[in-house]
């Protein structure tokens, strides 16, 4: 009736009432969120706030059917800790239960939705043994449940991609059906970096990228920025961030019918993100940035499938030698810069990420974040996480991590296998429904995206089409999305002969 009411003043034309302010995020009554909040308090990882926790540093707002998540930890780019992810995980699960509820937006406070996890307090905390380590541990199951209750969420949820989205920012936007990058948008994995692994899911979204553009980006720890973050499939739309203000106004009136399934309440929706779209950068082609063109072949070349760390170096390395040969000098240097950037990175944390993407291709999302919560607790007592976080973040100035074993061919079989070792015993929020929902093996939103590559080479592989005529096709098949054109013509450019007759033929 509420709904009714407010939904007949705003059609009546009578003055909206101001959106109340941000709510403090206190929520210490598991029964508030439901029966499996519930069981998770009851658990050895308490999901309500614990004494210690910052008041304020996530605020939650209500405007008609819009629900709001702002991460508000600017000093620190809002790196995510537990204090944070206990107070989301319980609003998300009483919004889903909520009719009044619509449409949940998370975005972050200053430059960045969230850079990372606060990997600085937990590296302090593995130094104090054993049990820092195992509170360590408990973090990352928390933000693991976290991550899942996102992927398998059953209200339509839109991440603002606006700045610096890393590490465990990925994990709060990634999964989610709508990812708008804009100008600031700064995404990376920087894992490798800093003695850790690509998680929060990286072992479920970095294999299905197109071509080898996740383990790339897995192994270098390599960063991708504003529209090119959108030409890679890793966010689903591209808006300047001045638009982003109206968006938010024009999601909290949207209205659905109560019988509306979630895939129609997600096409509304992807259509309203579309509205605000004003076209990507003239200058920024895909068949000009890092994930197209000549650096796309390379990158496909030298991280191909079932490669061994040691032949994604040596290809490298053959590349960094071809000089004054076909290769063109952005790819000579390109291939110089990456295989030093490899040598640098933990030699443990390359060689259990690329065995992770391996294997993680065949995950299920709910598989995902329960192996990965094996991996990280490994980590926890591996010396090159404290040792990576310490030279990067907390020593002043930075210092050159000192990798324990130093080098790749250091690093056995066994070291990797032992991070893979031990029966997974995470135990997720969301586990009750079908298993599209919360144990899918690809994304069930892939759709409201640019196409896949896998999707283009397919079509044209079933039609004899001209370069228009596939163009044309997957421009109407997606109701004229922004970007599709363009993203089409980068793939055929790469992966298609013309014929005489303009028709294409796929390369071998």
């Amino acid at each position: 009736m509420l709904l009714q009411t407010c939904c007949r003043r705003f059609a009546a034309g009578t003055p909206r009432v101001p959106s109340a302010m941000p709510l403090r995020a206190k929520i210490t009554n598991p029964a508030m969120a439901g029966p499996t909040a519930a069981r998770a308090y009851s658990s050895s990882i308490p999901i309500s706030e614990q004494p210690g926790d910052e008041p304020n540093d996530v605020l939650f707002n209500s405007n008609y059917g819009l629900r709001t998540i702002t991460l508000n930890r600017p000093q620190k780019l809002n790196s995510l800790n537990g204090s944070m992810a206990r107070k989301i995980i319980p609003r998300l699960q009483e919004w889903s239960k909520s009719q009044l509820a619509n449409v949940v937006v998370v975005k972050g406070e200053g430059r960045a939705l969230c850079a990372g996890g606060d990997v600085a307090a937990l590296a302090l905390q593995n130094k104090e043994g054993p049990e820092g380590q195992q509170k360590s541990k408990d973090y990352f199951a928390l933000e693991y449940k976290l991550d899942h209750l996102i992927a398998s969420y059953t209200k339509p949820y839109i991440a603002y991609m606006d700045g610096i989205t890393m590490g465990g920012g990925v994990g709060l936007s990634l999964h989610a059906p709508f990812r708008i990058a804009t100008e600031k948008t700064v995404f990376a994995m920087p894992e490798t970096n800093i003695g850790f692994f690509p998680d929060v899911g990286g072992s479920f979204f970095l294999p299905r990228m197109d071509g080898q553009m996740g383990t790339y980006l897995a192994l270098t720890s390599e960063q991708l920025k504003g529209v090119d973050v959108f030409w890679s499939g890793i966010a689903t739309h591209y808006l300047h961030s001045s638009s982003l203000p109206d968006l938010e106004t024009r999601l909290a009136e949207l209205q659905f019918k109560d019988y509306d399934s979630l895939q129609q309440r997600l096409q509304v929706i992807n259509s309203t993100i579309e509205e605000f779209c004003t076209g990507v950068p003239h200058d920024r082609h895909p068949s000009n940035s890092m994930v197209g063109g000549d650096l796309r072949v390379a990158i496909d070349y030298a991280f191909q499938n079932n490669s061994t760390i040691d032949q994604i170096l040596e290809a490298l390395q053959g590349l960094a030698e071809s000089e004054g040969s076909a290769t063109p000098p952005s790819v000579v240097e390109w291939a110089t810069k990456t295989r030093k950037t490899i040598l640098q990175r933990s030699p443990t944390s390359v060689r259990v990420a690329l065995r992770q993407l391996r294997e993680g291709a065949t995950w299920d999302i709910a598989e995902t974040f329960r192996k990965e919560h094996v991996i990280a607790s490994r980590f926890m007592e591996h010396p090159d996480f404290v040792e990576g976080v310490s030279a990067l973040l907390i020593n002043k100035p930075k210092t050159t991590p000192q990798w324990k074993p130093k080098s790749l061919d250091k690093v056995t079989d066994a070291d990797v296998d032992a991070f893979f070792a031990g029966q997974p015993s995470l135990e997720l929020l969301n586990t009750e429904g079908k298993a599209d929902t919360i144990r899918y093996k690809d994304y069930p939103h892939a759709w409201t995206g640019l196409p896949r590559e896998r999707e283009v080479l397919g079509h044209v592989n079933r039609n004899r089409c001209t370069m228009q005529e596939a163009v044309e096709f997957f421009v109407q098949h997606s109701g004229g999305k922004q970007g599709v054109k363009e993203k089409v013509e980068e793939i055929l450019g790469r992966k298609a002969d013309v014929s005489e007759s303009g028709t294409l033929t796929l390369k071998r």
